[in-house]
């Protein structure tokens, strides 16, 4: 926990530092129309400590984020410790070793019928938690379970219409809403991880660990793509991959955005608050930004029109970083400032973006394929999209 605060400190530190050498440049290039090179300089290089702060103690986080296997001495933690040891004699090949231990339908099974041995509760618990704490977007969007392919929900876009009328007047018939039906389906999500059975057989490895550690990572990479960037075909389809529109022109089943009207930067936050403000105001409690690190360090640099940073950092543990009054989420999937380009998105995710997990982790383990590694083929469904498209809107990097 000291590191924690230590890093916080850090960051409060090299973010007033930064300040003072940027307000500096800024008063340089409104006097001289330039700023020093040694100067800006200055300002770059505190800025990417800055960054590198805000890196460290985001895996500082991480790292005490990550729980482990429950233990203990009740009934419920010694059947506990007997799943994720009969899991751990399975993956080690022990088959033999696990007669005697009394295995749930839940943990796993020893005929193999579908081709695989299902993760422990546990372990799987443990592979969701470490994408838990890497993916934005399984922060900040709704993440449900589902024990079929397909999720489908109805949404009402409304419509439907009402009245005054007298005691005694007639009532004309009034529209019914118009309902629009959602469906997300799942997507098989594969991870191998290797390992030699010398590593397996040493009785000092966590197996279930290892394999949620290994697997996790693995998981997160692509899926932090995925519901970002997917197409929907053979992954989930992420929040860029949606029609964009000018938001003046908004329709249900595309994404409004915001045009910054300049061709390569951020130049003013003017088109910023349109940004939050082309958010209806029901969805704005919870909203926030989402970005990656690269477009972060140009937002840093912006003042409003009282001189005020619009840009904030979180400097209370687990606080997040703020812009205009709301959190900001990074992302590095999401796109750098470029023209045409959607480098911000600004969303109550909540409500707008939907993930899926199909219950259940598998992993069949092949002993031959790689010799003299064990292979480890580890898969999941996943699904995920857009629910809610009045609940998200994108920021554009005009072309010209």
């Amino acid at each position: 926990m000291s590191d924690i605060n230590e890093k916080i400190d850090n960051l409060g530190k090299d973010w007033e530092a930064f300040k003072a050498a940027n307000d500096k440049r800024i008063e340089a290039i409104e006097k001289k129309g330039y700023a020093p090179a040694d100067l800006v300089e200055k300002v770059e290089k505190i800025n990417a400590a800055v960054t590198e702060d805000k890196k460290t103690l985001a895996a500082i986080e991480t790292a005490v984020a990550r729980g482990q296997f429950a233990g203990g001495g009740s009934a419920k933690d010694q059947e506990v410790i007997s799943r994720v040891k009969a899991f751990t004699h399975l993956m080690r090949g022990n088959i033999d070793s696990v007669k005697d231990i009394n295995i749930q339908a839940s943990a796993s099974t020893l005929s193999d019928p579908d081709g695989g041995f299902t993760v422990p509760e546990e372990v799987d618990t443990a592979i969701d938690r470490v994408q838990g704490t890497l993916s934005s977007m399984r922060r900040l969007a709704t993440v449900r379970g589902i024990s079929t392919d397909t999720y489908k929900k109805l949404v009402n876009q409304g419509g439907a219409t009402s009245g005054w009328v007298a005691e005694k007047g007639s009532r004309a018939e009034t529209s019914t809403p118009t309902l629009a039906e959602i469906a997300i389906n799942t997507k098989e999500l594969y991870a191998m991880p290797y390992a030699t059975q010398t590593l397996l057989d040493d009785s000092r490895i966590d197996i279930g660990a290892w394999l949620a550690e290994e697997v996790g990572v693995e998981f997160n990479d692509e899926e932090g793509d995925a519901f970002i960037r997917g197409d929907g075909v053979s992954k989930p389809k992420g929040i860029a991959a949606y029609t964009m529109i000018a938001n003046a022109s908004y329709a249900w089943g595309k994404v409004g955005y915001i045009a910054s009207g300049h061709a390569t930067l951020l130049n003013n936050c003017d088109k910023l608050i349109d940004l939050q403000h082309a958010l209806k105001t029901s969805y704005r409690n919870g909203a926030a930004f989402l970005m990656n690190d690269s477009t972060c360090q140009t937002i840093r640099k912006l003042k409003d029109g009282d001189g005020n940073y619009i840009w904030r950092p979180g400097l209370i543990e687990g606080a997040p970083d703020v812009l205009l009054g709301k959190p900001v989420e990074y992302d590095d999937n999401v796109d750098d400032i470029g023209a045409g380009k959607y480098p911000i998105f600004y969303a109550n995710f909540k409500r707008a973006y939907l993930i899926i997990d199909r219950f259940g982790t598998r992993v069949l383990r092949d002993p031959y394929t790689a010799k003299p590694y064990v292979a480890f083929y580890t898969t999941k469904r996943v699904g995920g999209g857009i629910v809610m498209y009045e609940a998200i809107k994108a920021f554009k990097i005009a072309a010209s």
